[in-house]
């Protein structure tokens, strides 16, 4: 399944969660109030679709990722003139790839662009031109490294490439069928570009799919079932190399130093919010209808084929393998069975934040998109501010319609924002 579908899901189920927490809930106080983040200073036209990440250059210029476009592109410092780096033309030397790639800050202030699909690097200079081509590391991180919506690649401070580790995926026998069982955990790994070497930095909780068996009168069906609210962890590379791996849990940080050592920061403060029985309900109903949905416009098989071949779930990747989804012989093309979990596993607490929400900015924090606001149907987002000892520092409310997909230093920031089928980027301060 290909990444743009992967995200789409999980971002449908970010929105069934949303949606159910603005109908039923309040925003709750922080001990550290949100306020307002400034207004934009700058804002280029609605002439992106899809952008999800930046990279601010020494110049002040900036690059973007248009994943659905498949082009990256350079702004100018006003965000008014534009130019494309890598295009979706194929047959080129800057042609961007068959599919949405990612970029990575890379080494004296140039920038890779992961090309997933051909196993291959761009490195693009700080002047914003394609100074030369290299292989990924190795293959099978070629999905992860070229995701620039639930994963935070990174060079640590000595160099090494950080990243999501394989979900390693178990093959296990039922009634007879071999089925995939999917992690709860996957770990961050990094490689040492010059000699290929690979270690794991920790590990962290990620979304899980249980895979289920039912008897029909057609035959055998596989699917899966579905917990839409669930506590994970999230990461990122600070800009000093160090490495900050969320947890869910109980709301802290873990912080590896680029001296390697390893710092657990006290709690961050957050007013935590029950999720009640009759939220749940609402969750689960809604979450059904948009799988519904899903399976009635064909989306769900093709969701749920990723359990079966190269990719996970939560947009991450790893192999799984020979699972078919349907009833009885023949029926590959039929539409998976999808249930939803019991209310009862569901938690007791709306959890703090969800994949793919941790972001480092240029100047050493760590800002995380949290559930907090999620209440609040009239402001937008609210993103904890935590500095590299996973201290929370500052708290900051973005416009309605707005996500944050990049920093530059002295507190940047850039945003983007959505009128239809076009968007435009907006850049602030903190």
């Amino acid at each position: 399944m290909s990444h743009e579908h992967s995200h789409t899901y999980m971002r449908t189920l970010s929105l069934i969660v949303g949606t159910a927490a603005s109908l039923l809930g309040q925003q709750s106080p922080h001990a550290l109030p949100a306020r307002l983040i400034a207004a934009p200073e700058a804002k280029s036209a609605a002439t992106l679709v899809s952008p999800v990440a930046v990279r601010e250059l020494p110049d002040g210029r900036t690059l973007v990722n248009d994943t659905r476009r498949r082009q990256l592109l350079l702004f100018d410092r006003g965000l008014t003139a534009m130019t494309i780096v890598a295009d979706s033309a194929g047959g080129r030397a800057n042609s961007y790839g068959a599919s949405p790639g990612g970029i990575i800050p890379f080494l004296g202030d140039s920038t890779l662009l992961v090309d997933p699909a051909g196993l291959s690097m761009f490195v693009v200079d700080p002047s914003g031109r394609i100074a030369r081509v290299a292989s990924v590391p190795r293959s099978q991180d070629a999905a992860a490294l070229g995701n620039n919506t639930t994963s935070s690649s990174g060079l640590d401070a000595k160099g090494r490439l950080v990243y999501r580790g394989v979900s390693r995926v178990k093959q296990v026998v039922n009634g007879g069928l071999t089925i995939a069982e999917f992690p709860d955990s996957v770990d961050v790994e990094r490689v040492d570009l010059g000699t290929r070497k690979v270690d794991t930095v920790g590990f962290y909780k990620i979304p899980k799919t249980n895979m289920i068996i039912t008897q029909t009168e057609h035959g055998v069906s596989i699917g899966a079932e579905i917990n839409p609210v669930q506590t994970v962890d999230d990461w990122a590379v600070l800009a000093d190399g160090s490495i900050a791996i969320v947890r869910g849990l109980d709301y802290h940080v873990d912080v590896v130093h680029p001296d390697g050592t390893l710092r657990t920061a006290p709690k961050i403060p957050f007013e935590w919010r029950p999720l009640t029985d009759d939220e749940k309900a609402v969750v689960l109903d809604s979450a059904k209808r948009s799988v519904d949905r899903m399976i009635a416009n064909g989306d769900a098989a093709q969701m749920m084929s990723m359990h079966g071949g190269g990719s996970a779930p939560a947009g991450g990747h790893g192999g799984g393998g020979g699972v078919t989804f349907g009833s009885g012989a023949g029926s590959k093309n039929a539409a998976p069975t999808i249930k939803m979990v019991d209310p009862s596993a569901l938690p007791d607490y709306w959890p703090p934040f969800s994949q793919g929400a941790a972001k480092a900015d240029a100047d050493g924090n760590l800002w995380l998109h949290t559930s907090a606001g999620s209440a609040n149907v009239v402001g937008g987002a609210i993103y904890d501010v935590i500095d590299r000892n996973g201290v929370l520092v500052d708290r900051l409310q973005i416009p309605p319609g707005r996500q944050i997909i990049g920093f530059g230093k002295n507190g940047v920031v850039y945003m983007s924002a959505r009128d239809g089928a076009t968007a435009w980027l907006e850049r602030t301060r903190r």
